[in-house]
């Protein structure tokens, strides 16, 4: 039997690897539906809308009367989390309400969160999270748009996951949430400026225990979730399966791209990268790489987020693997893989 998929926020980290993951499937097609409009692909039906237009979303009814499962990893940035709570969860209202009186093979809908679940933006938080864990008590669009999930499924035939990855990694041209991205471009400009690859942020985040989830990863997950009976309803954890400290990993990559290692410089990227500009258009030029603009590149805070944590950051994944999912990935191997991958792609050097 053939599913159908809607992945709602095509063009982010999460949505390009579920959209590659589902088409390297046979029975499966594909809808892609994001703000920006989406580049065609074979297999692949698009839709460019605006899921904060209730109106366009209405209109955009006879693209949903055949969805049988639907990943929702769209996200709308805000100055403060508690800003994001009533746009995030309009726009996840505004879908399910175009959808879901058309859709009457809905089967399963896939929401897409994260340790923000466990208040790791906040501080340090009880690691190794779980699923089982209390909410915390800042504000946090998560919340809101699971609880409307959740009462909108009672008396329905369709079901829900919630997916909670950790730390995502995989190459999406202007996602907020690429830390590949940020490493590729920041490894490029120090390798230019002749500079060692130093890790740019704190002592204790170079120290601290990490973990990693890789894109390919998550979209196994997601997709192996969505169609297992026994995961209705349920949230899992998501990560590759090891753990890890920078001060190990860091040399490793650093080999990988024939670089050596620096001294650990405690910067704010936001601030070093910000007048790099012209430099990077010199590497583009240089190399022969794709004429992408710089400022779409890289969110450089969202780097400084993750590169100057100071705490551990752990989510226990058994629940996970004791439904059945048993898939691993190496980190080193996905580092080094993802890095060469974008040189293959001309993104970077």
């Amino acid at each position: 039997m053939t599913r159908k998929a809607l992945v709602v926020g095509a063009l982010g980290v999460v949505g390009r690897g579920l959209i590659d993951h589902l088409l390297s499937l046979p029975d499966w097609d594909v809808v892609a539906l994001s703000r920006r409009p989406i580049e065609p692909r074979p297999r692949l039906q698009t839709i460019s809308l605006d899921l904060l237009d209730r109106s366009a979303c209405e209109a955009a009814t006879a693209s949903f009367r055949d969805i049988t499962h639907v990943f929702y990893v769209a996200y709308l940035a805000r100055p403060t989390h508690a800003e994001e709570v009533g746009p995030n969860l309009r726009m996840l209202q505004n879908l399910m309400q175009a959808l879901e009186p058309v859709a009457p093979d809905l089967q399963h809908v896939t929401l897409m969160q994260g340790t923000k679940a466990y208040g790791a933006h906040l501080g340090p938080y009880k690691t190794p999270a779980r699923e089982t864990d209390a909410r915390i008590i800042s504000p946090l669009f998560y919340y809101p748009q699971q609880d409307y999930l959740s009462a909108l499924a009672e008396a329905k035939s369709w079901t829900w996951t919630v997916m909670r990855p950790r730390s995502i990694w995989g190459f999406s041209l202007g996602s907020t949430m690429n830390m590949i991205t940020a490493l590729g471009v920041y490894s490029a400009i120090s390798r230019e400026m002749g500079l060692p690859l130093c890790f740019p942020g704190t002592e204790a985040g170079y120290r601290r225990i990490d973990q990693a989830v890789d894109t390919e990863l998550l979209a196994k997950a997601c997709v192996w979730a969505a169609t297992q009976p026994r995961c209705a309803n349920e949230i899992f954890n998501v990560a590759n399966g090891g753990l890890f400290r920078w001060q190990d990993m860091w040399p490793r990559i650093a080999d990988a791209i024939g670089m050596k290692v620096g001294p650990i410089r405690d910067i704010k990227l936001t601030e070093a990268m910000a007048d790099k500009g012209p430099l990077w258009s010199r590497i583009v030029e240089k190399h022969g790489l794709q004429p992408l603009p710089y400022e779409q590149l890289v969110d450089w805070s969202f780097a400084d987020f993750q590169w100057r944590m100071h705490y551990d950051h752990i989510s226990d994944t058994t629940k996970l693997i004791r439904y059945g999912f048993n898939e691993i990935v190496d980190d080193q191997e996905m580092f080094v893989r993802m890095l060469q991958q974008m040189q293959q792609e001309r993104i970077i050097p």
